[in-house]
């Protein structure tokens, strides 16, 4: 019998609707549980065919049990090593160079020295920067947020560049990135499930926590066609299985403003049970799925289409 297993932390809602679904849907050939782990030993597995990774980014353990996993053979969603090597800034970069529209947006260097290393680390990164062309590039008002950060942690609204420099002195050992404000009249956050199934909620992130999924944006079909074409693109590249995109809508035009989200939140209390109901059915199907083609001791991942053409492009250069 195949195996699926959850990985969660303090999530209380998801994790068991989604148990209690995969083995109502799979007809006894599947068994969901959540994960167990009593050891990890370096290349044996634990005996899961799919794990549904939904703590890891908090845990180094975890994420470091799933790579010896995901080398087993079992299909990790999201990829343990995408994940590790991804961040929001190389997001955007991505995002514009496959058509969807992102923020302007530049990255900047911790305030102070990272750990263990001295003024001479940093001899290439001419001082002082070259701020004028920078505030002109992004402009004002604008968002100051770590380059691979979450949760709206050290999330600042700047208006001018004295504004800037003294939250820029908060920041401590924290790479950062300064990003375009983007007035919008509609906003949308999207659940996109297995890279070809997508949910647009009605989302505004300008209300309080509980109350953003409570709004009654009214989107013709073109701009709804947009947002769902662009939450493909965006997650078809990536790679990922599991992620939430969320778009601001500017004069018709879908920008993409946060679109990193692997472990996106499906608590029933904040995302409302229409919405629940929907990712519990989408993530179950793609599991089942993932199970049901699982192939013991290959490689079961997903890669997105960045990581594949490169892939293609080294195994052409080899051939030749």
């Amino acid at each position: 019998m195949k195996k699926i297993g959850i990985l969660f932390g303090q999530e209380n809602s998801f994790p068991p609707a989604f148990v209690e679904r995969v083995n109502q849907k799979s007809g006894g050939d599947v068994q969901a549980e959540f994960v167990r782990i009593d050891k990890v030993v370096q290349g044996e597995p634990c005996g899961y065919d799919v794990i549904v990774d939904r703590i890891s980014q908090d845990v180094p353990f975890y994420r470091a049990f799933l790579k010896n996993e995901a080398l087993t053979g079992c299909a990790v969603v999201n990829n343990p090593f995408w994940w590790s090597a991804d961040e929001k800034f190389f997001n955007n970069a991505l995002a514009t160079k496959i058509g969807v529209a992102v923020p302007r947006t530049v990255l900047l260097p911790s305030h102070q020295l990272p750990s263990d290393t001295a003024d001479n680390s940093f001899r290439n990164l001419a001082y002082p920067m070259d701020w004028e062309s920078i505030f002109a590039y992004v402009g004002w008002p604008a968002f100051f947020k770590p380059f691979a950060g979450g949760g709206w942690k050290n999330v600042y609204k700047l208006n001018n560049p004295e504004e800037f420099f003294r939250a820029y002195g908060e920041t401590g050992q924290l790479v950062m990135m300064l990003q375009e404000e983007v007035k919008f009249d509609m906003y949308f956050r999207c659940y996109s499930i297995d890279q070809r199934h997508v949910k647009i909620m009605n989302y505004e992130p300008r209300h309080p926590y509980h109350l953003r999924y409570q709004t009654d944006w009214q989107a013709p079909r073109e701009i709804l066609e947009k947002v769902h074409w662009g939450v493909l693109q965006l997650n078809q590249y990536l790679g990922y299985d599991l992620n939430t995109v969320e778009f601001a809508i500017r004069d018709g035009v879908p920008v993409a403003i946060d679109f990193c989200n692997p472990a996106p939140d499906a608590e029933v209390m904040s995302v409302g049970q229409e919405n629940f109901e929907w990712v519990v059915e989408a993530v179950s199907e793609m599991v089942l799925r993932k199970a049901r083609e699982h192939v013991p001791g290959q490689d079961n991942l997903s890669w997105g289409k960045y990581v594949q053409a490169g892939a293609k492009k080294r195994a052409l250069h080899d051939m030749v």
